[in-house]
């Protein structure tokens, strides 16, 4: 399905522009979010590695986007936050642990945001 959307200029154009609406708004309206402090300030998004990831992503999205591409960019960033700071085996584990934990509660609230305010693109 991915690449169904992706091979769809149209479908990437309205995910690109909802995304950045999701991100603008700062999931203001979504009860229980744990990011919703961070996104009122926008010079805090640039420090959280998992919002830099993201917004990584983001920024590759376009039509006919090889999703090889969105792969390797996945695999620089854990490289860049996760492996490399890594002194040994239980620092890897601990910051490893704790991306995954933000990650997916960054990804939860992005799908719940989109889920509820832009289906059409989402949905």
């Amino acid at each position: 399905t991915m690449r169904i959307v992706l091979n769809n200029n149209s479908k990437v154009t309205v995910l690109r522009s909802d995304l950045h609406a999701v991100f603008n708004q700062g999931f203001v309206d979504m009860p229980g979010n744990l990011f919703q402090k961070k996104f009122r300030n926008p010079d805090e998004l640039q420090n959280d590695t998992e919002i830099k990831c993201l917004n990584d992503l983001i920024s590759l999205l376009a039509p006919c986007t090889d999703i090889r591409v969105l792969l390797n960019c996945v695999s620089s960033n854990l490289q860049a936050f996760v492996i490399q700071p890594s002194r040994n085996k239980e620092e890897f584990r601990k910051l490893a642990v704790d991306f995954q934990l933000r990650w997916n509660f960054l990804l939860s609230a992005v799908s719940k945001a989109m889920t509820l305010s832009y289906a059409d693109s989402f949905g």
